[in-house]
């Protein structure tokens, strides 16, 4: 042990350097001098009720994550651990043995990262208090960068809201066993809990949860507000078996997008209103329960409760697998501007209230093209440069990674719709509906001129095999990205998979809402017949399922990129979980150096 090192970097971090493999450690009840050494605590003394998770693989280092608690003890003392790594499920042979202290001040969770590990490697990992052993977990280190992988698998997923429909998806995710890692591209938790769209509409495993100080929303409901609130969240979360078996079978790495915070924020601002009031101490809170809760690699991001700003995180960041696969992942909420559309510009053109009101239709969604274009403009003038989603400085890291990269895939861990989703009323509607709509300007056709400028960038500096990996909308699509969304002049340049959510309600559903009193209401009698007519107004959108629910895998060689849609059935008619939950799959089959996609469906 004395060839060990261990560097504590901070009361969230450990890391342990492994110097090869370590014979397991035994103890005998006798120390040096002979005299007798307390007896352990009794077995169940302490409980690890959300499980373990690995997260942030590279070739050589991976963070191993918990929770430990006393059970029915002092909530205020700390929780000595010690976590071990080992290549063999039994154990017999340690690559680490690391202790660790959970502490109230961080809800007792601990995260290690453990240097010097084997390259395209699986390890066991495990965590011990006292007398009791948390499950045992499995990760996988990534290939060395220069290693030629012949191939990889993945899967990605999104918006697991626990107040809607089921998570039987994680089941059928978990199975995959062979995954080498796993991407969560934002709305881990849901913010707000027991609004109406969400009552009665889950299943019966996920009961209503209670924040502690929770605040009321005009429409009803509450949404987490303080360090508590977002505690609960993720610690009901985590307790679901299903989502942690696949922290404990596969190395997770994360991102977030709204929902961690609050729906369809910027920055530290929320917008359940038009005041689109800023709430720093609530993003702060948020920021540090999503770096509790998790397996992040603190060695290449940066957190400071020290630093009084809403900004005190960091959180993109990019990963190498050989030299096939460069992931690489934004943070597309942290240091966006406004929405481009101001909402209460809107709501006092209708002669709504500007600052209770909640003008999201003709704002975020459903947005005239020519409006969008005049804030645009105006916002241009205002700031000094187009209104930009992912901000000057990570603008310029996105650019320098992709063009630096030299890996066969470059795949964008990318939080909301890339795809374009106009509709265009002209010849259905009159005055003054009679216009091209841009569908969701929460996503990046809300932002057209940063779009276009990442997109063109990618064009002029030769970039290719450039996929999107997207969540957010709770629909499955993919389709062709341009630097010019008009595709009689625009030149391919990305490929954009978005997957449906777990659970959340799928966007079909909220399409009717929203379009209510629009002639686009009387083309809603379907979700296939929404699908078509996306479609047929977006000739690059080469699949549209706007009612899923589900995940997304991929198979990965040097010659083709291979994604597959898993889609799920709904809740039973008794509000149940389906026991067989598969409804179909589709497979979208990308070849290297094209921009196109094959689309197979119900394969």
């Amino acid at each position: 042990m004395d060839r060990r090192r261990f560097l504590s970097l901070s009361a969230f971090y450990t890391v342990a350097a492994a110097s090869g493999t370590l014979t397991a450690c035994h103890h005998s009840d006798d120390d040096d001098n002979g005299s007798s050494t307390p007896p352990p605590p009794p077995t169940g003394a302490y409980v690890f009720a959300q499980g373990v998770a690995s997260g942030d693989p590279r070739d050589t280092s991976v963070v191993l994550w918990t929770r430990c608690v006393a059970n029915g003890g002092n909530a205020a003392q700390p929780v000595a651990l010690t976590l071990q790594v080992s290549p063999l499920a039994d154990f017999s042979k340690l690559a680490a043995s690391v202790p660790l202290s959970a502490v109230p001040a961080y809800d007792f969770t601990v995260r290690a990262k453990i240097t010097g590990l084997t390259a395209k490697t699986t390890y066991y990992y495990r965590f011990i208090a006292g007398s009791d052993v948390s499950p045992m977990g499995t990760t996988r280190t990534a290939p060395a960068a220069n290693d030629a992988v012949a191939q990889l698998r993945f899967a990605w997923f999104t918006c697991q809201n626990w107040n809607a429909n089921h998570w039987q998806a994680m089941t059928l995710m978990a199975a995959e066993t062979d995954l080498d890692f796993v991407v969560h591209v934002g709305d881990y938790i849901y913010e707000t809990v027991g609004t109406p769209l969400q009552t009665n509409a889950a299943e019966p495993a996920h009961t209503p949860i209670t924040l502690p100080d929770g605040l009321p929303l005009a429409g009803g409901g509450v949404y987490a507000n303080t360090l508590a609130d977002y505690r609960t969240l993720y610690r009901t979360y985590r307790g679901d078996a299903r989502l942690q078996t696949v922290h404990a079978r596969f190395p997770v790495i994360a991102i977030w997008d709204d929902h961690e915070f609050t729906d369809d924020c910027w920055q530290d601002h929320q917008t359940y209103t038009n005041a689109n009031l800023q709430q720093t101490a609530r993003r702060r809170n948020a920021n540090q329960a999503w770096a509790e809760y998790l397996p992040v690699d603190w060695g290449d991001v940066s957190f400071d409760l020290n630093n009084a700003n809403y900004d005190n995180i960091h959180i993109y960041r990019d990963f190498h697998f050989g030299s096939l696969l460069h992931l690489v992942m934004t943070d597309e909420r942290l240091y966006r501007d406004d929405h481009v559309v101001s909402e209460a510009a809107i709501a006092q053109a209708l002669g709504h209230d500007p600052v209770n009101g909640n003008d999201l239709v003709g704002s975020r969604y459903f947005v005239p093209q020519k409006v969008l274009a005049q804030f645009e403009a105006l916002d241009t003038q205002r700031l000094g440069r187009v209104p930009s989603m992912l901000g000057p400085v990570q603008t310029q890291w996105w650019k320098d990674t992709l063009k630096a990269s030299t890996a066969t895939w470059k795949v964008w861990g990318n939080e909301v719709m890339l795809n374009r989703m106009w509709l265009d009323l002209r010849s259905i509607a009159p005055a003054p509906d009679n216009a091209v709509f841009v569908l969701d300007c929460d996503a990046w056709d809300g932002y057209p001129s940063h779009k276009a400028d990442l997109t063109s960038f990618v064009k002029t500096q030769g970039i290719t095999n450039v996929i999107a990996i997207t969540g957010d909308l709770h629909a499955f699509q993919a389709g062709i990205v341009r630097d010019v969304p008009d595709p009689a002049t625009g030149t391919p340049v990305i490929i954009d998979l978005m997957v449906a959510g777990i659970s959340s309600r799928p966007f079909f559903q909220d399409v009717a809402t929203y379009s209510a009193g629009m002639p686009l209401a009387s083309l809603i009698t379907s979700s296939s017949v929404l699908d078509n007519f996306v479609m047929q107004n977006n000739p690059d959108m080469l699949y549209s399922d706007l009612d899923g629910l589900g995940y997304a895998s991929a198979t990965v060689t040097p010659g083709q990129f291979v994604a597959i849609f898993n889609k799920v059935k709904g809740l039973n008619a008794d509000r149940t979980a389906p026991q067989a939950p598969l409804a179909k799959r589709t497979r979208l089959t990308i070849n290297a150096g094209a921009v196109s996609i094959g689309v197979e469906d119900n394969v």
